[in-house]
């Protein structure tokens, strides 16, 4: 059996993401490349908002490719790999820069009546890169493998195309090793260079229009711990702090043909242990199909 590629100019052409419910025919793959533009001058050490001018304003970016696969109409294959770097305008800090965690995730969709779906999806993420989680805010990423579980329930108006989505995920952290023989979390000494990372969740609500061509919608996203500690007083962050986030932004995706572009961006309005960014997606998108002959 030989397989051949071949450009969908007609027919739907709907590049997807994990959280939307939005499907790959079979036979068919989207690939997204993504540039990713993050920055802030203020965080939350623990409950204060404040700044730092030790560390001015900080910057991570990112190009990540992601492809979704079809392999059936219902059920499809999705996958990233980012490439990120940080910096900072002021003191010494040095950014770190690498590949960062292979993801995947498995989206079927169990429910589909007269609009209203009901999607399942299961994550696995493990860390590729040889960067160092403990040097945050400057680490790309916290070495930490991450099984996750989300719900995703969408309804479309056949008519018009408007939808409302909304999911609900649960992240499991494995334990990371950091190159220190003890560290300070929860008011007391742990004399032992495994850290247990927080487990998390999140939850959303989008609300947009999706035709043929086009998509734009508003989104609302909330992430937390479960649990962990705060950042000290005057203290860098550190793996074990429970760190949280409510954002709000807006997509978009113009695909008239084969070739499409999408944007998104997002500003985190209240948090907890995290910077208060704000970011900005664009994005090349590249649909074609697979015919075995």
């Amino acid at each position: 059996m030989a397989a051949t590629l071949t450009t969908l100019w007609s027919g739907e052409l709907r590049a997807q993401m994990p959280n939307d419910a939005i499907y790959m025919p079979k036979g068919t793959v989207c690939i997204g490349t993504m540039y990713t533009h993050s920055s802030w001058n203020q965080y939350w050490e623990n409950t204060l908002k404040r700044e730092n001018l030790n560390i001015g304003t900080h910057t991570t970016q990112s190009v990540m490719v992601m492809p979704a696969i079809g392999i059936t109409d219902r059920f499809n294959v999705i996958l990233s790999l980012p490439y990120v770097w940080t910096k900072t305008s002021a003191g010494n800090l040095m950014g770190q820069k690498g590949i960062q965690d292979l993801g995947a995730w498995l989206k079927v969709k169990a429910v589909d009546v007269k609009g209203f779906s009901i999607n399942g999806l299961a994550g696995l993420m493990i860390p590729l890169g040889n960067y160092v989680p403990d040097f945050l805010p400057m680490s790309i990423g916290l070495q930490c493998r991450v099984v996750s579980g989300r719900i995703l329930a969408n309804y479309t108006h056949p008519k018009t195309g408007i939808y409302v989505t909304a999911h609900g995920t649960y992240m499991w952290r494995s334990n990371i090793n950091v190159d220190r023989d003890a560290y300070q979390a929860d008011d007391r000494v742990y004399n032992t260079n495994e850290v247990k990372v927080p487990n998390a969740y999140d939850m959303g609500a989008r609300i947009g229009i999706l035709k043929q061509k086009w998509q734009t919608e508003i989104w609302a996203e909330r992430n937390s711990c479960v649990n962990g500690d705060n950042i000290r007083r005057n203290d860098m962050p550190f793996p074990t702090n429970n760190m949280q986030a409510t954002m709000v932004g807006w997509y978009g995706k113009f695909q008239p043909k084969a070739l499409g572009v999408n944007a998104r961006v997002g500003y985190v309005t209240n948090g907890l242990n995290m910077g208060q960014s704000t970011s900005y997606m664009v994005g090349v998108l590249y649909q074609f199909g697979v015919k075995k002959s």
